[in-house]
């Protein structure tokens, strides 16, 4: 090796020396410069004020958030039940459609029970809180007709869809979250039961009063 490549070699092993120990420098300078390292407080997610512990705000809250949670457990039962046992000329399209709602359902609950916890309150899910407090009636066992599971439904999807929307007025005030989750709830259940519906929306060619699925006996819907 001549004298001016270990001259050169040396000059670049110097800078990436002096390259390296500035950043290392650099480093420690952010690393000291930080928020953990200079006992800053950091900001942190608090818990909600609204509505504010042991007050009536909370009670209500409370009371509207655990009745919407048993009723939507009971109709995601309710809708598994179906998806199981529906038969006749709509059984694939109800047994898709049941699966569907149960798992929007399943999920609505989830978030509604959550929400209690987020505000201080437990919630009580357990199966016999389902049945005593839900204020639903049961679903029919065994096989149920295409034609008997629209009009079980979009009676169930109407009578919990108002008892929530009913609800959503009550906490708004006091308790503006839950208010929203809830009119969340009310669009979903809305939803299902406007799905359900069209199964008999009529048109016009066609008076689509449920006959061509109950024997050609037309079927008495419920709000219709």
């Amino acid at each position: 090796m001549s004298l001016a490549q270990f001259t050169a070699k040396k000059i670049l092993f110097s800078s990436s020396a002096i390259l390296v120990l500035t950043l290392l420098f650099n480093g420690l300078s952010v690393k000291e410069a930080n928020a953990q390292s200079s006992g800053e407080q950091l900001p942190v997610n608090e818990a909600t004020e609204l509505p504010t512990s042991g007050t009536e705000d909370l009670q209500i809250s409370t009371a509207a958030l655990q009745s919407t949670l048993t009723e939507l457990q009971q109709l995601s039962l309710q809708t598994k039940q179906a998806h199981w046992n529906v038969s006749g000329t709509l059984f694939l399209p109800l047994h898709d459609m049941l699966q569907e709602h149960y798992e929007g359902i399943s999920n609505y609950a989830d978030m509604v029970s959550e929400r209690m916890l987020s505000i201080g309150s437990s919630s009580d899910g357990r199966a016999p809180t389902i049945v005593e407090t839900s204020q639903l009636p049961e679903i029919p066992a065994g096989f149920i007709d295409d034609a008997e599971v629209l009009k079980f439904f979009i009676d169930r999807y109407q009578t919990v869809g108002q008892r929530v929307y009913d609800r959503i007025g009550q906490i708004e005030d006091a308790d503006p979250t839950s208010a929203n989750l809830l009119q969340e709830v009310e669009s979903a259940i809305e939803k299902y039961q406007w799905q359900v519906r069209a199964e008999y929306q009529p048109t016009a060619t066609d008076s689509n009063d449920g006959s061509n699925l109950n024997g050609g006996t037309p079927v008495e819907i419920p709000g219709k």
